[in-house]
């Protein structure tokens, strides 16, 4: 009997009776040393930084135009001064008219799926009418341009090229279109009971970006990828229906002529009020008195500095509110929301300005403060859109999802806003970016009222991240399959970071080198290059095969143990433990040894423990027999088969227990 029951006792060395998964792995692929970036120069340095010699194009814009509700219309003008900061001639220069979008017969029409979609604008004749198109060059007068229109891009060819470095154009373009009521989710209008609200945006014809990268930037818009655009000042004026508010980016120049005197008093209460202040209520929408003249037109007019956008909205039907916004050097500005009737009382659009503050005030202090004097949500037709100083959420949204969008949009301040990264070929620098920023901003506010992180778990996402129709993060998202766009455009790269952040570098060296990115490229136009050497720089980490296994590939993760053995086969004396690396992408990882009688033992691995083999074996200085060995117990790496990743005993049992 006693000798049976120690036999019961005795624990096996062997792993058990789990096959083992043949090894797919391949440390010379992985972290190949002919991996690398665009070749540094003297306008982008191989340490992310611009260079001595850095230089992008300036397009500073006036703009002047008007509201027709019955022919529902926009015209107006537009006069742009563009400077040619860069070495080259230009003999012509491209701008985007991305109103032509909006019809059948575009490109964005004839790619547009039978069933619609967020991007899809069937059955809408829209587009531009162009009255004028002049230019002015030197001291000269204005004079017609030789240009052509193609889809959404007009070419202005010059009879004298822009000189190099310093050379300044003139254009000034008539133009009209009809306002669509849903334009790809960017735009559109929305009917209430108190009258329609107008969001307003690519409302004017824009200058194309030409860059060190690859000159004229004229992919043409067709809906998925966003936007590439120019730096500048912006004063454009809106003339609308007496009866209507206007929201916009920037600044209100002329207050006093479109507000009443106790909207006036009311918006100075909210200038210092951290609680929201209602400027126009629900119940003055319909009265004659909550405007300061009741026929006609009302002219509203606006700045914008150092921006690279503008988008407006306006409405009889808007409700009115603000609060202060505290920024970290001490400065203030003006958070605001225009929603209506019909959401004022439930629990969402009344904590608009308030979900407004929340995240600016987070974003302020965790990257760059916020350089607008004023931030507005707009309650209308657009799920969620964001523009300098202003975006567009759903009229619908319940208080927790008008969080997450508004959270969502004002993040843009930062990615693509601030640092202007090329939307049209990188969405994920901005989309990923700022989903990864939106995950911090959630679990501040409000001592994470909304904050349903279910990303702690990387195990349980693994087999969305990894899927097989999975498109590699560096596709260019027109060439994104639509079904793709959310996870390998918005959830993939946010993750990336949050590994990076809570797993390779630390909070302390991530933070400090993601804010370095920031600083470096505000008000610039970086690539992705210049972010993964950038963060290589200030966080002192060679980072290729990270960069390279989840940003350009889709390589998988799967560690696992596969062998423990005591030493001398006895477990005072210590254990060998082998894990192993099983798919073609690599982690730094940690390994935890729980022993008979409870102690635990955690060792952490760096990711060079790959860089030679899948294979790594190392010795715990156990001193009782093993329970178990988890390599990631905290489910911390996105691994696809969690089955491997623990190591138990196999209770040995002798012949006559049978």
């Amino acid at each position: 009997m006693l000798k049976r029951l120690l036999m019961a006792f005795v624990w096996s060395i062997a792993l058990g009776a789990a096959a083992q998964t043949p090894s797919k792995y391949d440390p010379h692929v992985l972290f190949n040393p002919l991996f690398n970036y665009q070749p540094a120069n003297e306008f982008r340095t191989g340490s992310g930084a611009p260079g001595p010699r850095y230089w992008q194009n300036r397009a500073d814009y006036k703009i002047a135009v008007s509201l027709d509700e019955p022919a529902n219309t926009l015209s107006g003008e537009v006069e742009i001064t563009y400077t040619n900061n860069s070495p080259e001639t230009l003999p012509f220069v491209w701008l985007q008219l991305d109103q032509n979008a909006f019809n059948d017969t575009s490109r964005s029409g004839k790619t547009t799926p039978l069933n619609g979609g967020r991007y899809g604008n069937q059955g809408f004749e829209g587009g531009y009418t162009i009255s004028s198109v002049m230019i002015q060059q030197g001291k000269g007068k204005y004079t017609p341009a030789d240009f052509i229109v193609d889809d959404t891009r007009m070419q202005i060819r010059l009879t004298d090229a822009l000189k190099a470095t310093g050379d300044v154009l003139k254009i000034k373009i008539g133009y009209a279109f009809k306002i669509p009521t849903y334009a790809s989710d960017r735009m559109g209008k929305l009917d209430t009971r108190n009258g329609t609200i107008y969001e307003m945006a690519q409302w004017y014809p824009r200058m194309c970006v030409f860059d060190d990268i690859e000159g004229w930037n004229v992919l043409p818009y067709v809906g998925a990828g966003e936007f590439y655009l120019n730096y500048g000042d912006y004063e454009f004026s809106i003339t609308v229906p007496w009866d209507h508010i206007v929201v916009a980016s920037g600044e209100l120049l002329n207050p006093t002529e479109v507000m009443t005197a106790t909207q006036l008093k009311r918006m100075e209460d909210a200038r210092k009020s951290d609680k929201t202040v209602l400027i126009r209520s629900e119940k003055e929408v319909k009265d004659k008195d909550s405007r300061p003249k009741q026929e006609g037109t009302l002219t509203w007019k606006f700045r914008c500095q150092n921006a690279r956008d503008v988008a407006w909205a306006t409405s009889r039907a808007f409700v009115w509110d603000a609060a202060k916004i505290n920024l970290p050097s001490g400065k203030a500005c003006l958070a605001q929301s225009a929603y209506t009737a019909e959401t004022s009382g439930n629990d969402a659009w009344g904590r608009s300005t308030e979900y407004v503050k929340g995240c600016l005030e987070f974003y302020s202090k965790y990257l760059m403060e916020y350089p607008y004097p004023v931030a507005t949500n707009v309650a209308g037709v657009v799920g969620g859109m964001e523009y300098p100083g202003i975006v567009f959420c759903a009229h619908n949204d319940k208080k927790d999802e008008l969080w997450g969008v508004t959270d969502h949009e004002f993040g843009h301040t930062w990615f693509p806003m601030i640092v202007g990264n090329n939307e049209r070929k990188f969405a994920w620098m901005d989309e990923g970016f700022n989903t990864f920023i939106n995950m911090l901003s959630t679990e501040a506010f409000n001592d994470g009222e909304y904050n349903r992180d279910r990303l702690d778990d990387m195990q349980n996402i693994a087999p969305m991240i990894f899927r097989e129709e999975a498109d590699p993060i560096l596709t260019i998202p027109d060439v994104i399959k639509s079904t793709n766009l959310g996870w390998d455009v918005y959830y993939k790269p946010a993750i990336g970071l949050k590994l990076l952040r809570e797993v390779v570098l630390g909070r302390d060296r991530f933070d400090y080198a993601f804010k370095q990115y920031v600083k470096r490229w505000a008000f610039k136009h970086p690539t992705p290059f210049d972010f993964f050497r950038t963060i290589e720089d200030a966080a002192g980490e060679d980072l290729g095969w990270f960069w390279k296994g989840w940003f350009y590939e889709n390589y998988k993760l799967d560690q696992s143990v596969k062998e423990v053995q005591y030493v001398e086969q006895n477990p005072s004396k210590g254990a060998i433990i082998t894990i192993e690396n099983l798919e073609q992408w690599a982690m730094p990882t940690s390994v935890e040894v729980e022993e008979q009688g409870g102690k635990n033992l955690r060792v952490p691995l760096p990711v060079e423990v790959w860089q030679k083999s899948g294979k790594w074996t190392f010795k715990v200085p156990t001193k009782n027999p093993i329970k178990a060995v988890t390599i990631d117990p905290e489910h911390r790496l996105p691994d696809v088969n969690p089955a491997n990743n623990t190591w138990r005993p196999v209770r040995y049992v002798s012949p006559s227990e049978n």
